[in-house]
Parts: C-alpha cells; sequence; structure tokens
C-alpha cells in the first residue's frame, strides 16, 4: 500500500470536515488540502445519517479564499503559512485526520461489489475503459462524494481518477472512439458551462470556445456526468518537499512560447516556456507556467503562444509564473494567443474562410 499523498486524495478530521489533498508537496507533519465537505443539517450529500454541504461549489480561488476565512475564524488550527513554499493556505495536521481515503482503494472495493446503482456505473464505466484501454485496474481511483461514500444517486457525478500520463492518454485515444453508453455533453450543458466559465474567469467567449475543444476528459455514460482526471503516478512524483525552496517576487504578465507540456495534464499544470517577454516587449526571463487552475490543465501545447497573468516564484535559478493564487485577481489567467499551424491569434480562434 502506498504511504505518499497524491492529488485528489483525501482526509477526514476529527470535526467531520473532508479535505481534499492539492499536489503532491507536503510537509512531514500535515497535508496541503482544501476544505471540500463539512457537516451540515440540509446539506444534499449524506453518510450514515448526517448530511454534508459542499464548501466549494466548484474550484476557483476565489471560493478555496471563502473556505480559508472560514477556517482561520473558526478553526484556525488549519491555517498555516509555508515557510518553504512561501504559501499561506490550508493544511490538515495529522493528528487531526480521523480516516485518510485513497481512491484507488475505494475504487477496488467498488469494482469487487458495487453498494448501490450509481456504484454498479462505476464498475461498469471502469470495466469499458479498461477493456479499451488494457490498463490493469490499478491504473484507476475514483474521488469526489463516491470515494467517500457521500455520494447522491440522483445527481452525484463520477469523478474518475487515471495514474500516469501515458496512460491518462490511453484513456484519452480510447474515449474518442467509444460509443454508446458513451456520449458527448449535451449542447445546453456546454452553452452554459462556456457562459458561466466565461463569467467566472473574465475570458472572451472565443476563448472558453477554444478551450472547450481541449475537455476530452468531460463526457455522459449512461447520462451520467463524467471527469477524468490524471494523476501523477508514484514514479512521476520526482520532488520532495523541502528540497527547493520558493521565494515569491511579485505578479507579472508575459507572452511565452511552449515548448513542453507533457505535463499539463497534471494539476498543476506545467507548461514550459522560452522566448518569454512582459508587456513592454523586453525578455522575461520566465521558464515555465504553472497553473494550479483546473480550466487551465492542457489547453496549449508544444509551439502554441501563451499569455499568462500571474506570480513569479524563483527557486534555485529556475524562475516560473503561477497562476491560480489569491494574491492575484481572479487567482489570474492563462490565454493561448496563438496556436502552432493554425489560425488562432490574439486570444481566440479566427473564423473558418
Amino acid at each position: 500500500m502506498r504511504q505518499r499523498p497524491r492529488d485528489r486524495d483525501f482526509v477526514e478530521t476529527t470535526e467531520g470536515f473532508f479535505f481534499c489533498v492539492v499536489g503532491y508537496l507536503h510537509p512531514a507533519d500535515r497535508y496541503t488540502a482544501y476544505l471540500k465537505y463539512t457537516p451540515a443539517a440540509g446539506g444534499r450529500w449524506a453518510r450514515g445519517g448526517i448530511a454534508y454541504r459542499r464548501e466549494l461549489p466548484y474550484y476557483h480561488v476565489q471560493n478555496v479564499v471563502k473556505t480559508l476565512a472560514f477556517l482561520e475564524r473558526e478553526f484556525p488550527r488549519y491555517i498555516w503559512r509555508d515557510p518553504i513554499r512561501d504559501l499561506r493556505f490550508s493544511f490538515v495536521p495529522h493528528e487531526a485526520v480521523v480516516t485518510y481515503y485513497r481512491p484507488e482503494e475505494r475504487l477496488a472495493r467498488i469494482v469487487d461489489d458495487p453498494a448501490d446503482r450509481l456504484e454498479t456505473e462505476v464498475r461498469d464505466l471502469v470495466t469499458r475503459l479498461r477493456a479499451a484501454t488494457g490498463l490493469p485496474p490499478s491504473a484507476f481511483g475514483i474521488t469526489g462524494s463516491i470515494l467517500l461514500g457521500l455520494h447522491d444517486l440522483t445527481f452525484s457525478d463520477i469523478d474518475l481518477i487515471v495514474y500516469g500520463a501515458a496512460k491518462a492518454r490511453l484513456v484519452q485515444r480510447a474515449l474518442g472512439a467509444l460509443g454508446p453508453p458513451f456520449a458527448p455533453l449535451g449542447v445546453e450543458r456546454r452553452q452554459r458551462w462556456r457562459a458561466e466559465t466565461a463569467r467566472r474567469f473574465g475570458l472572451a467567449e472565443t476563448e472558453v470556445a477554444d478551450f472547450e475543444s481541449t475537455r476530452w476528459n468531460y463526457f455522459l455514460f449512461n447520462g451520467r456526468y463524467v471527469s477524468v482526471h490524471a494523476t501523477r503516478a508514484d514514479s512521476e512524483i520526482t520532488e520532495a518537499y523541502g528540497t527547493r525552496p520558493v521565494r515569491r517576487l511579485g505578479e507579472a504578465t508575459i507572452d511565452a512560447r511552449v515548448v513542453d507540456a507533457s505535463e499539463a495534464l497534471f494539476l498543476p499544470a506545467i507548461y514550459r516556456t522560452a522566448d518569454s517577454t512582459g508587456p513592454d516587449g523586453a525578455p522575461a526571463a520566465i521558464d515555465q507556467v504553472v497553473s494550479f487552475e483546473g480550466l487551465y490543465c492542457s489547453v496549449a501545447e508544444a509551439g502554441d503562444r501563451i499569455r499568462a497573468q500571474g506570480v513569479v516564484e524563483e527557486s534555485e535559478g529556475l524562475r516560473r509564473l503561477v497562476v491560480g493564487v489569491d494574491s492575484v485577481e481572479d487567482g489570474g489567467s492563462l490565454r493561448v494567443t496563438a496556436r502552432s499551424g493554425s489560425g488562432m491569434q490574439d486570444g481566440g480562434p479566427t473564423a473558418s474562410p
């Protein structure tokens, strides 16, 4: 059984709070995690006679800031400034954890013995994906409300995990060829997503439409909404906490060319860049653009040009611009300004001739 925390694991605390683990770097005595569910009368999610509400209706830096304010006011032990990463965030001390939830272990139990109709759908989904890809059971996990046993048969989604970049790309290719009961999202739902995303992130409709074209990992299975998230396998977690102290240098906006997007399918998404310049055209020494906002995962490929706004961090000579941080209005942004070999310019696709 693995011990190292991975993105989208969950922990349950003594208060009955559920925190979602963020990323792969964690201090020795606590987990980097954001608050997702809390006990609440009238909550839509339930387990063992206890109702829960979702503190994060959707992941956005503004919503995370609200959970930080709540925790600082009512449960300050969960707020801490990490001196290594110069990061003030929610952290769960190990002594506060009553249960640690590993998605791959929960999924294995579901596949072996589903307890209800939704768990049966999860088993059937994974069975079909395994048949289409040849991947082993250990390649998959389940997160979100199903991981915690809080799910509701009528409205809960399926949030599937695939461990490892190569395995996730196998799933991506397979999904492109699978027919019923797999289906794309309906027109109305897609239109609603585009409108809400444009409003939440301050993006142009053309930008949102372009991002939507990269969203291979959202679809319907037997009419139920499914999301698939790539998470690093243990062999892909190459950095250890504390080995690279971070110094924040302030806000910046840059234009750059993406030279490597192989790690952009994970969260945080990493885009290695070159030819970076500031708004005035002067060279900017930025080696990477890193996004903690899931919207920007896999939106750009090598050869594309991007414009990013965020906070510059320096660590052992490496400079990166980080998107999805609370010190920048709306968390910052990442825009694709030109696609390699396409007619896209200035933040949106051009009209077809």
